[in-house]
């Protein structure tokens, strides 16, 4: 019987190696875990409301030279923070409920401070403007020692296989008659579009021309 335990354990270890080294199975098991978070112990939010994630920069996250967090884990701990967020605001299953999806259509990025080994970070994420394809979100990484921003984030969401306006609408509309959202974004009717930001139109400006000269080059 001993010996059938042995094997047992030694096939379960193999097995945890092969995951491993085949999947990114720490991804999967920490976006999973973010999920169950978000859904038993957080409260919903309104679709304009600022979520808040924490987070801390661990050796399996510094660059080569191990004295910040490497640039590409930015983009890596943001997928969490975005996972928190669509489960409380309810946007990915208002998306799923219209047989839609959403993927990330354009990313850009401004560092403006290190963070350091073993610092606690904070990744505030919002929903600043939106179109009839896409929703565009801000993300900040903040230190709570001093508030100050380490890095800001701009992403654009890309809604496919339905319409971004309808899907905002319609949790504009379920938000009707619940509080206010703490967003700086000025809503006067539940169905209004905010006006984009000065320095989103440029960013989206800059996207349509990227494309337009792609498109060039293929023809």
């Amino acid at each position: 019987m001993e010996e059938c335990y042995y094997w047992f354990i030694i096939g379960a270890l193999l097995l945890i190696l092969l995951l491993y080294s085949t999947l990114e199975l720490h991804y999967f098991l920490r976006t999973i875990l973010c999920i169950a978070i978000a859904k038993l112990f957080k409260k919903k939010v309104h679709i304009l409301d600022t979520t808040t994630v924490t987070g801390v920069c661990l050796t399996n996250d510094v660059d080569t030279l191990l004295f910040h967090m490497n640039n590409a884990r930015y983009l890596r701990e943001l997928d969490f923070a975005r996972v928190d967020f669509y489960e409380r605001s309810g946007l990915y299953r208002a998306i799923k409920s219209k047989g839609g999806a959403v993927v990330q259509g354009a990313c850009t990025v401004r560092y403006r401070r290190f963070i350091k080994p073993f610092c606690i970070y904070k990744i505030e994420s919002k929903i600043v403007c939106w179109d009839d394809k896409s929703v565009f979100m801000e993300h900040r990484f903040i230190t709570p020692k001093d508030k100050f921003i380490n890095a800001i984030v701009v992403c654009r969401q890309r809604i496919i296989d339905c319409n971004a306006e309808e899907v905002m609408k319609d949790l504009l509309g379920k938000a009707r008659g619940c509080k206010k959202p703490s967003a700086d974004i000025a809503v006067e009717s539940p169905f209004e579009r905010p006006e984009v930001p000065a320095h989103i139109q440029k960013w989206i400006e800059f996207n349509d021309l990227s494309s337009a000269n792609l498109r060039k080059n293929e023809c």
